[in-house]
């Protein structure tokens, strides 16, 4: 079974779809992992990049939100927390790439897991050569 970690631009688009693109690439991912192809895991920090997207980018009303909340915490995903050991591998990815904190820890999660990292802001992501990554509209 492959397992993949998405970053919070892919994950985004299981929850509102407004001004997103590759939708039928995300809900390709979903679709092999409910098939037991693919394992999907990401960090906990998704949860609040989620909220904070929803609130600022998309500008929901709490009702729109709380739906969009009450999916993310059904889709089939693991959130993994950041262990002592994952936060210093994070950091120095951060630190050597240059990249946030916030994009390293889907980075050292991907390494960690040796996963597949998926996202629609290749940009970011595609630093470190040790990390396998992929643009949402590859997939």
């Amino acid at each position: 079974m492959d397992t993949l970690v998405v970053d919070t631009s892919v994950f985004i688009k299981w929850l509102n779809q407004t001004n997103e693109l590759y939708l039928e690439n995300a809900d390709k991912i979903l679709e092999d992992v409910k098939r037991g192809q693919t394992e999907l895991v990401v960090p906990e920090l998704i949860k609040y990049e989620i909220g904070n997207v929803l609130l600022k980018g998309k500008q929901l009303t709490p009702q729109q939100a709380y739906v969009s909340l009450g999916t993310a915490y059904s889709l089939p995903v693991t959130f993994v927390t950041e262990s002592e050991q994952q936060a210093k591998e994070t950091y120095t990815l951060a630190n050597n790439l240059g990249v946030s904190y916030y994009d390293a820890s889907f980075m050292s999660l991907a390494k960690q897991y040796n996963a597949t990292l998926v996202t629609d802001n290749v940009k970011h992501q595609s630093k470190d050569p040790e990390i396998k990554v992929l643009a949402l509209k590859d997939y």
